[in-house]
């Protein structure tokens, strides 16, 4: 029998964060200092800690304690160390019943300083669902008064949001209380260069003004070497847009431009962002100064209603079978199909690349060709082989793990007799407790050696399957191919036996002249080799 493992799950909230900004000192490792206290006096043998480092309201905001539900579903924990219950969970109800659920049907104890949990108890049961409720209520009622606290921040022109906007930085208010934003010049001139290069425009040859567009306007900004948003590569037309359009930059704060929605897909609630109604938003004076004239943010706006908002897909259908598959050989990037008046392209989404795009379709159909040369290929080796080298490494791991759980049935037989002898007075108490103690150290190193050689042994396993299962699998993938409905399918199953396809084309073809002079090399879904 396994030794009982036990884990500390850690997490702040956000009374934690605001008591940390006090000086009060780091949550976590307070917690994990007090948790590891109740582990010694309880003898509960902790071999994992999970530290949550986001606040999140639910489960899925919180990928730690999804990690952490799960293990505790396969049953791998006798218990959960918390300093309290309400950090599991203080979501809706259908968390909470989800955190309930798993605990109580994987017999999982929780862990507390005040109290053990034990979710099979009727009464242990009632205890922790209730302290889940009472949870959730305090989350509400302090998520309230925050948006509260936010809405009036921002009606006085303080800035509440987390990031700052470009060609901004954000400094506290004159009395302490709250922010405001201060301009940074060099930012602050490109974003004037910005409104002024798309108002006005930029005359052309003749001297005449010609409106210029977010895209040539994220070009001239590149071979300005002007500092990007967040420090992405280059400038975009989207980012460009979206700073035409913040009133930020005309000494204006907005509030509730975006709001969250949550709706049920395939039977699951996701959390949506959507734009809010002009009319549920707020915008008011901001207590920082502008630096765009009022003027010339609205020209902006009037053009950009003039030439129509930018265009956004009609459908979220896949039409490129190969994505998320092919990656660039010059710069990594993944290569996305582009419409053009005669036919889909295949090319990369790095505009300063020069590694050239081809045709959508003699791509598609370079990788099939790609993938029957290889598995003629694989097919040949596979047979020559009279036994394959993860066959012999299986065998020696099965004989490995056989002498390693000899070895701990051994170790026991020998932690049982302590207490005979210690009985018979061969022992006394103190080499009683020293015998004791080594031979569990003993044991629980001969578990951890029969875990590792078990999991050795089913990768081993899952390796050799997976070298007998690929070859069926693009049999079936070039069988069936054409015949299949959609992008979709056929994206699904070229992901089922490719891991990527690197993509070369060096030279433009003429006119003319060969469309297909392109190299591609295959990665197919083939096991790692361990070490």
């Amino acid at each position: 029998m396994q030794t009982e493992q036990y884990c500390l799950y850690l997490r702040k909230s956000r009374a934690d964060m605001e008591a940390e900004a006090r000086g009060e000192g780091e949550t976590l490792a307070r917690h994990e200092k007090l948790l590891l206290e109740v582990a010694k006096k309880g003898h509960y043998n902790v071999t994992q800690i999970y530290r949550e480092i986001v606040s999140g309201e639910t489960i899925a905001a919180r990928p730690v304690v999804q990690n952490l539900l799960q293990e505790v579903e396969d049953g791998i924990w006798a218990g959960v160390l918390v300093v309290e219950v309400e950090r599991l969970a203080r979501g809706d109800t259908i968390d909470q019943g989800i955190m309930a659920q798993a605990f109580k049907y994987s017999n999982t104890k929780i862990i507390t300083p005040m109290k053990v949990y034990n979710p099979n108890d009727e009464f242990d049961e009632e205890y922790f669902e209730f302290g889940l409720f009472m949870s959730r209520r305090e989350y509400k009622t302090i998520n309230r008064r925050l948006q509260r606290g936010r809405l009036a921040a921002s009606k006085e022109g303080k800035f509440v949001s987390g990031s700052k906007p470009y060609g901004y930085e954000r400094v506290r208010c004159p009395d302490g209380k709250g922010w405001t934003l201060r301009p940074i010049e060099e930012e602050a001139e490109i974003v004037r260069y910005i409104f002024r290069a798309y108002t006005a425009g930029e005359p052309d040859e003749n001297g005449e003004l010609q409106h210029i567009g977010t895209n040539t306007i994220a070009r001239r900004l590149d071979a300005m070497g002007a500092a990007t948003p967040g420090g992405a590569d280059f400038w975009s037309a989207k980012t460009i847009y979206k700073i035409l359009q913040n009133p930020v930059y005309i000494g204006k704060v907005r509030w509730g431009e975006r709001q969250t929605k949550r709706v049920s897909e395939d039977g699951k609630i996701v959390v949506k962002r959507v734009h809010a109604p002009v009319e549920e938003q707020t915008l008011v004076d901001g207590l920082h100064p502008a630096i765009v004239d009022e003027a010339v943010f609205y020209r902006a706006a009037e053009i950009m209603h003039q030439n129509g908002p930018p265009p956004v897909p009609r459908s979220n259908a896949l039409t490129n079978p190969l994505a998320g598959i092919v990656y660039c050989a010059k710069c990594g990037r993944v290569l996305i199909r582009r419409t053009s008046p005669v036919y889909p392209l295949l090319r990369c989404t790095n505009r300063y690349c020069d590694n050239v795009g081809a045709k959508l379709s003699l791509v598609e159909e370079r990788v099939l060709q790609g993938l029957s040369e290889w598995l003629s290929e694989y097919r040949l080796k596979w047979d020559s082989e009279p036994e394959t080298s993860e066959a012999v490494k299986i065998r020696a791991a099965e004989k490995s793990l056989k002498k390693a759980e000899h070895d701990i049935d051994t170790l026991r037989r020998q932690l049982s007799r302590t207490h005979d002898l210690l009985e018979q007075g061969v022992y006394d108490t103190d080499t009683f407790l020293n015998r004791s103690r080594d031979l569990t150290v003993r044991i629980s190193e001969a578990e951890n050696r029969v875990e590792a050689l078990s999991n050795e042994l089913s990768s081993l396993r899952e390796q050799e399957e997976s070298k007998r299962t690929i070859i069926p699998k693009v049999e079936n993938l070039l069988e069936v191919y054409d015949t299949l409905p959609n992008a979709q399918a056929k994206n699904d199953m070229l992901k089922s036996v490719l891991e990527k396809v690197v993509y070369l084309r060096e030279e433009r073809s003429q006119k003319g002249g060969p469309l297909d002079n392109f190299e591609l090399t295959l990665y197919p879904k083939l096991p790692h080799t361990q070490k």
